[in-house]
């Protein structure tokens, strides 16, 4: 039985598109390295300096543990009845979002009392 339809050649590529295909192959490892070296191992403009905290508001060297304890336990329960003020105004999403935000204030603030009773037991 005779077909209709001839057989596709066996090699239809000729030199010239192997010779585009090996180059765009090339260009694409070269691009791959380049991201690869940008991203894990970048230029000297690109590492992170020390960070120097501004001195605009510095805390006197003098400050003891316990008055630093004491006042950032009463910025976080500030801070926690704001947010849970906020969350009272607000509705769906947002509001789930600022009681997540207003429990990670409580949980630090149950960590600074918790470090301000192992400094002053009493």
């Amino acid at each position: 039985m005779d077909k209709l339809i001839p057989d596709p050649p066996f090699n239809t590529t000729t030199p010239n598109t192997e010779a585009s295909e090996a180059e765009a192959l090339l260009s694409d490892r070269e691009a791959i390295k380049r991201a690869l070296d940008y991203y894990l191992d970048p230029p000297d403009q690109y590492i992170e300096k020390p960070r120097r905290p501004s001195t605009m508001f510095m805390i006197a060297p003098e400050m003891d543990s316990e008055s630093l304890l004491v006042q950032a336990c009463e910025s976080l329960a500030s801070a926690s009845v704001m947010a849970s003020d906020f969350a009272a105004n607000l509705i769906g999403p947002q509001r789930h979002t600022v009681l997540a935000i207003q429990q990670i204030i409580m949980l630090a603030e149950l960590a600074v009392n918790r470090a301000l009773d192992n400094v002053d037991p009493a």
